[in-house]
This record gives C-alpha cells, structure tokens and sequence, in this order.
C-alpha cells in the first residue's frame, strides 16, 4: 500500500502528460497533430497525402514495421546487402515503405565536419522513407486493363488485388518503380502490389499506419494543400539554417502532374532513386500512332505505285 501511494504521489508531482504541462516540449503537435487525431477525409472527399522530410528522420524504421503489421505484407528475404543498413534495398512487392539509408561525402548544414573541424572530410548520413507516390497522373492506373487500379476519394492510387489479373502492364508504365508482382512462393503470388495508402484505416477516420507510428513525424499526414503550404516553409527554414541544397521533390510541371507522397530532399533527386522529370507513358501515345498512319500511308502509297507499275 505505501508503494502504491508513493507511486501516485510522485506520478502527481512529475507529470508528463502534455495537457497539464504545455511547456514540456513534444514532436509536432502533440494530440493535436494530423498524424494522430481522427479524420473524416474519405466521407468529405478530401485530397489527402503525405510529406515525408528526411531531415527529421531517425532511420529507426518503425515505418516498414508498422506497414507490414497492418497490411499483412509477407517479409522479402533476409539478405544481407551490405549497403550501410539497408537491407530491404528498394519498393516492390512485398515492401510498401523503404527507409532509404544515404551516406554522402557532403556536409548537412552548418555542421562542423572533419576530424580537426576543418571541413577537410565532409559526411552525411540522410534517411530517407520512400513510398508510392499516388500520382495525380498514374500511369499504372492508365496502363491497367482490367479495372483494378483506382482512384480513390482521397486522391490515392488503389490496387484491388482480388481484380487483378497479374499481367504485368502497371509494373512497366510506373515512373518511379514502385508497384511489382509477387513472386511465388509468397501469398498471392502474380498479382501487383504497393501501398494502399491505408486506405481501409481512413474509411474508418484512422491516419495511415506508417505516419501514425513515426516517433518524429518525418512522415506527415494530412490535407494535400495543408502539406504543400507546410513543406514549402520547411524548404525556406532550412535554407535560412544553412541547407542550401534544400528543394521539395514534388514534379507538377510534367505529366505526371505532382504527387499525393512527396518529398523533402538534400540534393539532387537521383541521390535519392527519383528520376528529375517523371513522365508517363501515355504522352509518347500522340507520337506513337502518328508514326504508326504515316507508316500506314507511305505502305499503302507505295504498295499503289507498285501496282500502276506493274499494269
């Protein structure tokens, strides 16, 4: 009994419950944050995504975690790959988050490198969580011949792996490579697979389980517009704190028409797998039959002239 009072009296005296002590300081906004609270974006037909700054990143992973606990995605090989820690290697299939581990000969800011503090051995180690990027322009959506992939209330890229018939057309019209089939022996082998975007969670008002459980809210989730406006004075503060190097990967100036998952990089975007400018593969569809009835027309003019020659 008095450890139970003494637990109560010092659980009293040195609270740190946010509510009761708002100096205390806590990742975001607490509670607060769209990373936590409820939503009704699906019901409202909001445009939701995700912003993702690696420079708030811990590379503790709990992001991969938390996304094949929920989704029931199976695991893709225990490999050792021996690039730094990283060991699932890149998106597909069976891996719907990728904690990128990045080391460079660079210098992060205004940190003091080398070993005397003479800038004379530069490094930086960025992680970096990629994911689909829900393209406003999906090629794997035009590409799909049977229906499967849709979009969503919330502007999401959905595979129904129930009606795809596993041939292959979304895995080569992706920009990014993101989605893949399943090899065998795996659950569901032939079909294509990549994030839901937690989809099921958010008909139910629940954040996507990777943003949910990120200790650092380097994953943010919320209003499309909201994470845009938030991203870009994330970009302006860093600069102002010495990232020069600092730029938001969101491409709305090609086809693909910007991204609901887009990024806060250090550099230049292939550092990172992106490609600079990702097109689908649509706009090549202009270009391609206007060669196809020039060839047509020049076929058919010479197989007339063969003809009148011959008679």
């Amino acid at each position: 009994m008095l450890e139970c009072r003494s637990n109560e009296k010092i659980s009293h005296q040195y609270s740190i419950t946010p509510q009761l002590h708002p100096s205390i300081p806590m990742i975001g906004e607490g509670t607060q944050s769209t990373n936590q609270r409820r939503h009704s974006y699906v019901h409202d037909n909001v445009e939701v995504g995700f912003f993702t700054d690696p420079t708030v990143c811990i590379g503790c992973k709990a992001c991969e975690v938390a996304c094949k606990e929920w989704n029931d995605v199976p695991d893709d090989g225990f490999t050792w790959l021996g690039n730094s820690y990283d060991n699932t290697g890149h998106l597909g299939a069976s891996t719907w988050r990728h904690v990128l581990f990045l080391e460079q000969d660079q210098q992060k800011g205004e940190q003091i490198v080398g070993s005397l503090g003479d800038e004379a051995d530069p490094f930086r180690w960025v992680f970096f969580s990629d994911v689909c990027k829900h393209c406003e322009e999906a090629g794997c959506l035009e590409a799909c011949p049977t229906g499967s992939i849709v979009r969503t209330e919330v502007g999401s890229v959905l595979v129904q792996d129930d009606v795809c018939n596993g041939c292959g057309y979304c895995v080569v019209s992706c920009p990014f490579g993101v989605i893949n089939r399943r090899p065998e022996p795996l659950p569901n082998a032939g079909g294509a697979f990549k994030c839901t975007f937690c989809y099921d969670r958010q008909k139910s008002g629940l954040v996507p389980a990777c943003a949910k459980v990120c200790p650092t809210e380097s994953i943010v989730f919320g209003r499309l517009d909201d994470l845009r406006a938030r991203a870009s004075q994330r970009v302006e503060e860093l600069k102002q704190n010495g990232y020069a190097d600092a730029q938001l990967y969101d491409p709305l100036q090609t086809s693909v028409r910007g991204i609901h998952a887009f990024f806060l990089i250090l550099g230049e975007p292939e550092a990172y797998g992106l490609p600079p400018k990702p097109q689908v593969p649509t706009i090549h569809l202009k270009s391609a039959w206007t060669s196809a009835i020039a060839t047509a027309i020049g076929a058919l003019i010479a197989v007339s002239c063969a003809f009148a020659f011959l008679s």
